[in-house]
């Protein structure tokens, strides 16, 4: 071969892999800068947050030491510290079934039937999740239909998403009760889903399976079945409960943190396979979906999450009471239960 020949070959082998690590390098710098964007706007509001636990019961003597700083806490015994590298988002499931829709009113948001708190610690790469009952007696700002505000009273945590848009004010609204509740504990971002797209996010994975916990209302699901949830049969398992019976907010939560465990699971083999997943879950959900979580912060959560461990062990409930006035149930929080709860799953002992 002349080498003239072999000279213009070299050129183009020399020409193909420049321009393939160009496209390496460019895929690796907006990967990059996806990473970084994503996490910076997810943190930019809250750094430098932490909760403020009041002392809920009466702490032994202690003496600071050189390594105390503010906001650290000293419970039973143990220096903690705030994990601020920590991420928590909210999740909540709307009893709304169609498309989101901004309220005519600004008292017919919606009421929130599932309350969840997604918590990422890259430090132990632990994702550990945070049912809240519906029904939590909290503080809740009071709004009239046209929007000013009237007063905060204690009543159930579902009813603050009411009093808003149904969209983005609802959902801020929300953020503030549940931070509230857990001593003003930084929120990174929400996503409420409108009930009706609970079919659409199950079959995108292929169905979700799972041995029934109690007989579900409205169905033929009974106790103890071994049930692949497919179609409006996820809604059913998810939202039915038998509103006469005590306690039916609470089984039904129990439902919906069994739900959550076996798709988190079916999920994550799903996202290893498929980087595309969340995505594609993504839009799927627009219409049904508010949220103020970007395309870029998905991106770089997915990425992340990928890492991350997952199982029931870190799946947690607030403990606490049902009590009835008759009419309405209410859920009051055991305060200690949850100030150790804030404990184990925010802090860090030093």
């Amino acid at each position: 071969m002349k080498k003239s020949k072999l000279r213009k070959i070299g050129q183009i082998l020399a020409g193909a892999v420049l321009a393939v690590s160009a496209v390496v390098f460019a895929a690796a710098m907006i990967l990059l800068f996806l990473q970084l964007s994503g996490r910076s706007s997810l943190v930019k509001e809250t750094e430098g947050a932490a909760p403020v636990l009041a002392e809920p019961v009466p702490l032994t003597d202690f003496v600071l030491d050189d390594d105390w700083q503010e906001g650290d806490v000293f419970y039973e015994g143990v220096h903690y510290r705030y994990n601020s590298d920590i991420m928590t988002f909210l999740f909540l499931g709307i009893d709304k079934m169609g498309e989101v829709r901004e309220a005519e009113s600004g008292i017919d948001g919606g009421q929130s039937d599932a309350v969840f708190l997604l918590v990422l610690d890259p430090h132990s790469k632990e994702i550990s999740v945070i049912g809240v009952n519906r029904d939590t007696m909290t503080d809740v700002d009071v709004y009239n239909q046209e929007g000013q505000f009237l007063n905060t009273i204690t009543t159930q945590l579902c009813l603050q998403h009411g009093y808003g848009d149904g969209a983005q004010l609802s959902c801020e609204r929300t953020v503030t009760a549940v931070s509230r509740l857990f001593y003003g504990l930084p929120i990174h971002g929400y996503c409420s889903v409108n009930m009706g797209a609970i079919p659409l996010l199950n079959d995108a994975i292929g169905g979700v399976r799972v041995t029934a916990l109690e007989d579900v209302p409205g169905s033929h699901i009974k106790k103890g079945d071994d049930v692949l949830l497919k179609g409006e049969m996820a809604y059913v398992y998810l939202h039915n409960r038998d509103t006469a019976s005590a306690e039916s907010a609470r089984r039904r939560l129990e439902r919906q943190k069994q739900y959550l465990a076996a798709y988190a699971g079916t999920a994550m083999d799903a996202l290893k396979q498929d980087l595309s997943l969340p995505k594609s879950l993504y839009d799927i959900l627009s219409k049904y979906m508010v949220t103020d979580i970007s395309l870029d912060e998905v991106s770089y959560l997915a990425m992340q999450i990928t890492g991350y461990h997952f199982s029931e062990d870190h799946i947690y409930s607030l403990e606490g009471e049902t009590r009835s006035d008759g009419m309405h149930e209410g859920f009051y929080p055991d305060e200690t239960a949850l100030y150790e709860l804030i404990l184990q799953v925010f802090y860090e002992e030093v």
